[in-house]
């Protein structure tokens, strides 16, 4: 019997990988967070499976799920949303099948940042504006940050921030961030990127709480900071650049 970590996406159902996807219809036990993955992807469950929501249950009580798949034979399709690598929770629960002996693998998944960039319409990573990406958070209820993971020691490189868990606490990144960035420094929410309700809140970090306020979001949204959110006039990458030599141009 195999426990199968799978990211299953932002969202949209059809943002599963062909091989997460082909895992959750072999496995007659599924398990998923049903708060924040998309019930649509239980429609690749194969019939009769034992689909159990998570999103009410304790560690202990998830813990049991896998001993009971376990006593059965049974394989399990464990279903996180986004990416297992980052926030998916996988780390404590990887720790207690290992206790067991029980076997484990991991599928990736589409990360949430990438689904929001996506529906932003934006790369990232301008040539001469931004060549790097921060995921962080802040802290929160469920776990405090590193003291030197504050969002300012982020902040200071001046980079891209794609900042995760945080909409309850947008004050606090706009009054962390603007002296860092200045306050005309552009700002994208994506809510639920991928899902059919997604919804996009563009500003700078001196307009973006007030409009926020006059749409209130509670929870499942990304907020972009950085200027490579609104560049336009920067220069083209040296990739495509006729003079640019690479090994599979063959050029003289």
């Amino acid at each position: 019997m195999t426990v199968h970590f799978i990211g299953a996406g932002p969202g949209a159902a059809d943002l599963i990988t062909v091989r997460g996807r082909d895992l959750i219809g072999r496995c007659p036990v599924c398990l998923y967070a049903g708060s924040i993955v998309s019930p649509d992807l239980l429609a690749y469950c194969p019939p009769g499976a034992r689909i159990v929501d998570t999103a009410p249950m304790s560690l202990d009580e998830i813990e049991a799920e896998y001993l009971k798949a376990e006593n059965a034979g049974e394989d399990v399709a464990r279903l996180h949303s986004g990416d297992l690598s980052v926030w998916s929770a996988i780390a404590e629960q990887i720790r207690r099948l290992d206790r067991h002996g029980i076997a484990h693998t991991m599928t990736p998944g589409v990360p949430a940042f990438a689904a929001a960039a996506a529906a932003l319409g934006r790369e990232l990573t301008i040539p001469g504006v931004a060549q790097s990406l921060v995921l962080t958070r802040v802290s929160g209820r469920a776990s405090p940050m590193p003291n030197d993971e504050a969002l300012t020691k982020f902040g200071a490189t001046g980079t891209t921030l794609a900042i995760h868990l945080a909409i309850h606490a947008l004050g606090q990144v706009v009054s962390d961030l603007t002296p860092l960035y200045g306050a005309d420094c552009p700002v994208a929410i994506v809510v639920k990127a991928s899902w059919t309700d997604e919804r996009i809140v563009r500003g700078t970090l001196a307009t973006i709480e007030a409009k926020v306020a006059a749409e209130p979001i509670e929870r499942t949204a990304i907020i972009f900071v950085g200027p490579s959110l609104s560049a336009s006039n920067f220069r083209e990458s040296s990739l495509y650049d006729p003079a640019y030599q690479r090994r599979f141009r063959g050029r003289e």
